[in-house]
Formats: structure tokens, C-alpha cells, sequence
């Protein structure tokens, strides 16, 4: 089949959190499978600065469309399969200077704040990819189906529904806590169709939402994890939309398909951003110990503590466990009820933490401050790093990731893949990829992980506890830590239920 998958960013282009990193996996592993894929994304001024010498995109279409009450030119450049390392399809960009060459990420600007023509810029975007759906850029290549991802790329199956003979669309929700929410003049400004202006479709108490779009007009509808699509038809998960999901699902139009992770990429055996590589059943303990010391080397240059490198305090590091948390400083993510038990963990504990991120100003500053009093105990990086992000993966003993929800999450499977056991809450992917050290699950050897049930400080703090206890019993440590490198989360069963859908129409 021919695919286009359309999204706002993909990895190693562009990324500011794990639908990047699907939008870069997912595509490759389809083409595996011998579809004809192209994955089409805007043309940031961020991707065209940082394009790789000798690959030079080739302009292959123009296109003219409308914006809000002005007319646009969008040029389509052809990256070709292979030339991103990484990315293993040709790649179209729609390169639109007026909205996507600026500096910020593809969402918000230097200041903090959303840019303030968000709504006309995807809408656009949606524009122009359903033009190339319909080869009407003259291409000579008509998709035969559309896959679309979060609310940024959301328009686009409402369009397709009102032309003849259109591609099946997939519309998959990443995050419904996004709903793409904008004033009904923006709807009427881009000089859309208003047979779509109802509540059946993209209205939203009088708002226009192409979150809704995507639910309302796709053939499917997926979710990232199978918790997650039943979650979502609650109102703690659906914010407001939960009765659409509720139809979708009745129609059995709604599916969840669980997030898979490059293994290419995320792969302690041949990782290349690590300092030393391990497998499940070669060199795992001595690997882990010395990635933990030089992940803490790595920690105390990047925050100037010059002298925590040399021993005997180092030797003292490497004894104790390390606790390791990567992520957005959010409460969605639990960083609240990280910060309440800190202190309590290090008095009751001999754990030390590193913590990698960037978010809420008063998370981050809150985390400075108790580093600040802590240094030998709490190392913290405001900001992202890839290379961080891997280190912290290898290098931690375990792994934190007390999301009070979370659609998929990937940071549990890489954890998985690293042999860090994660400590996560019981909801979406992290339910359905991460199994509870139990009693019973450690004596049948399918225990993986530590999973607490209720979105508290107190279940945390006793989870994290239970989970310092079982890693002085290095036995049963190091078979937990070798259950789950054990596990397999490649994208190849994923990709086989995402090509059954496009082959299925309604």
C-alpha cells in the first residue's frame, strides 16, 4: 500500500517528546513490511538549519492554499529515503516560510507561550497534506491511506471525508490532554467548508477543536496503548470528548495499539551514546556499574562539582543505588510527588538521584534548590539531552516514572530494554508493559517492574521503598533486570495491526 503518514514531528528531524520519537520509528518499520511510505512533516526552520551536509532537499511540488484570508504557496522538498541517518523513507516537507521558519520549538515561541497562530499554521499544514493524499500536487503518487497524529494533523480526516474516492484515515491520539481549541473565527477565516460546523463534527461548544475533527471524521481511531483506549472513554481521561470516544468505540472504530521503540536506537548492546555496552546475557553487571559512574562524572562537570569525581566518594556512589528520572517537570508526570518524598527518601534511604528535564519554572527551581542542599546526593539538568537521556537509562539502578497518566510512555520500555527496572503508576502503556515485583510474579519469573495503584505520595514512597529493599537482594535483582531486557517492544507486531487497519475501510 501506499502510506503517508503526516505529523508535526519526528525524530531525528525534529522532537520535543515521544510522538517524535514514534513519527520516526513507525514509519521505518511499515516500510519494512514493504508498503511505499512517505512521511510528510512542516519544513521548521529548525529542520533546514540542521540538515546534514550533502542533503540538500529537493523542491518536487508547489501548492497553492489558503490561510486565514490569504492565499499561501506551499513548496514540498523531498528528502530521499536513507539520507537522515535513521529514517528510512523519503521524507516531504511542506515548507511554508510565513509559518514554520522561526526560531522556538514547532509549538511555542522563545518566551514560553503557544505561538499565537498555532491554529491557522496546522490547518494549513492539514491543507497541504491532504492535497498530496489526493495527488493533486501531481506527484504521480495517490496514497491509499492517510495516518495522521494528534490534534496538529487532526483536520485532515474531516477533509478527506468530503472528497470522492479518499484514502482510509487513521487518526492516532497521542495525548487527549491537547485538544487543537480555537475561536470559531479561525474556522471561518480559513474559508472552510461549513457543512463541517456541527456538533457531529468540528464544533465544540462553539469552539472549533481539530482534536475533535480527527475523532469525529477518521475511519479509524487509535490510541497508543490498549489501557489508554479504554481510559479515555472515561471523563477523568476524555476531557469532555468521552462521549465521541464512547460512539467511536461502539462503531468498534476506536482501537489501541501499543507504542513500540526503535530498537535500533534504544539498544544497550550497540548503543553508541553510552560508554560501555551490555546485553541481557553478556557483560549486564559490570556494564550497568561502570555506565552508573560515568553517567555521575558526566553530571558532576555538567553542574561544576569538579572535585565529586575522584574517589573514595565516587566508590561510595557506585555502592548505593541511583535513581533515575528523565522527563517533562510536569504534574501529569508526578514530578509533585516526586518532590514531597525526596526528602524523606534520602533521610530513611542511602539512594541518590539524577533528574533530566525541563517544565513548570516551579518544579525546576524547586528541584535547584533541594541540589543545591544535597550535592552529593541529588544531581540535576535542566533541560534536554539525548545523550543524557541514554546515559540515564544506563546508568540508573531504576528508573521513575510516576505519571498520574500516560497515554503510552516509552521512557518504561527503553528502561525495560536497559535493564533498570521502572517504578510506574498503574495507568495506560505503563500498565500494560510493566509487570508488578510481586511475590508471585518474582517465583514465576515474569516480574519486570514495580507498579503502584494509587496516584499518591505515600503509595510512591512505599513502591520506591519496597524497590530499594529487593536491590540488595542481587539475585533476585539481577534476574528482574534480565526479565526484562527480555521483553520485546519493537514496532513489528505494532506495524502489522496498524496495516491491518489501513487495508480496512468502512
Amino acid at each position: 500500500m501506499k502510506i503517508l503518514f503526516a505529523t508535526s514531528e519526528a525524530h531525528p528531524l525534529i522532537k520535543t517528546g515521544g510522538l517524535g520519537d514514534v513519527s520516526g520509528s513507525l514509519p521505518n518499520a511499515l516500510a519494512a513490511l514493504k508498503h511505499s511510505l512517505r512521511l510528510v512533516l512542516p519544513a521548521y526552520g529548525a529542520i533546514m538549519e540542521r540538515l546534514p551536509v550533502g542533503s540538500s532537499p529537493k523542491k518536487i511540488a508547489s501548492i497553492m492554499v489558503e490561510g486565514c484570508e490569504r492565499n499561501l504557496v506551499a513548496h514540498i522538498l523531498e528528502l530521499n529515503a536513507g539520507s537522515i541517518k535513521g529514517l528510512d523513507v523519503p521524507i516531504w516537507l511542506v515548507q511554508i516560510p510565513e509559518l514554520f521558519e522561526r526560531a522556538g520549538n514547532p509549538y511555542i515561541a522563545e518566551d514560553g507561550m503557544d505561538w499565537w497562530d498555532n491554529g491557522e499554521r496546522f490547518a494549513v499544514f492539514s491543507k497541504v497534506v491532504v492535497e498530496l493524499a489526493m495527488d493533486r500536487a501531481e506527484l504521480n503518487w495517490r496514497a491509499d491511506a492517510v495516518h495522521v497524529n494528534d490534534w496538529q494533523t487532526g483536520l485532515v480526516p474531516a477533509l478527506l471525508h468530503l472528497e470522492e474516492n479518499a484514502p482510509v484515515s487513521v487518526f492516532t491520539v497521542h495525548n487527549m490532554a491537547y485538544p487543537g481549541s480555537f475561536p470559531k473565527s479561525l474556522f471561518e477565516q480559513l474559508g472552510l467548508p461549513w457543512t463541517l460546523w456541527h456538533t457531529e463534527g468540528v464544533e465544540y461548544w462553539g469552539h472549533f477543536s481539530m482534536l475533535k475533527a480527527g475523532l469525529m471524521f477518521a475511519d479509524w481511531v487509535s490510541t497508543v496503548s490498549p489501557t489508554y483506549a479504554k481510559e479515555i472513554c472515561y471523563p477523568e481521561y476524555g476531557y469532555g470528548l468521552e462521549g465521541v470516544l464512547l460512539k467511536r468505540a461502539a462503531q468498534h472504530r476506536l482501537v489501541g495499539i501499543l507504542n513500540g521503540i526503535d530498537e535500533t536506537v534504544w539498544n544497550p548492546e550497540k548503543d553508541p551514546l553510552i560508554h560501555r555496552n551490555y546485553s541481557a546475557s553478556k557483560g549486564r553487571v559490570v556494564g550497568k556499574q561502570h555506565n552508573k559512574q560515568a553517567l555521575l562524572n558526566e553530571m558532576c562537570l555538567i553542574i561544576g562539582q569538579d572535585d565529586c569525581v575522584i574517589q573514595p566518594k565516587m566508590a561510595s556512589w557506585l555502592e548505593r543505588p541511583l535513581v533515575g528520572f528523565v522527563g517533562r517537570l510536569v504534574e501529569q508526570k508526578g514530578v509533585d510527588l516526586i518532590l514531597t518524598i525526596l526528602p524523606e527518601m534520602l533521610a530513611q534511604s542511602t539512594a541518590n538521584f539524577v533528574i533530566v528535564g525541563s517544565g513548570d519554572r516551579l518544579f525546576e527551581a524547586a528541584l535547584l534548590e533541594l541540589a543545591a542542599a544535597h550535592p552529593n546526593r541529588i544531581w540535576v539538568y535542566i533541560g534536554y539531552s539525548e545523550a543524557l537521556a541514554h546515559q540515564v537509562e544506563a546508568g540508573a539502578d531504576l528508573f521513575l516514572m510516576p505519571s498520574r497518566f500516560e497515554p503510552c510512555g516509552l521512557n518504561q520500555m527503553y528502561s525495560l530494554a536497559y535493564g533498570t527496572p521502572p517504578i510506574v503508576h498503574h495507568t495506560g502503556g505503563l500498565a500494560d508493559t510493566v509487570v508488578n515485583a510481586t511475590d508471585e510474579h518474582l517465583k514465576n519469573g515474569t516480574a519486570t517492574g514495580f507498579v503502584f495503584y494509587d496516584p499518591s505520595r505515600h503509595a510512591l514512597k512505599s513502591t520506591l521503598l519496597h524497590a530499594l529493599h529487593l536491590f540488595t537482594k542481587k539475585r533476585t535483582w539481577q534476574a528482574l533486570q534480565k526479565t526484562g531486557m527480555q521483553q520485546n517492544f519493537g514496532w513489528q507486531s505494532s506495524a502489522k495491526h496498524y496495516a491491518k487497519l489501513y487495508a480496512e475501510k468502512l
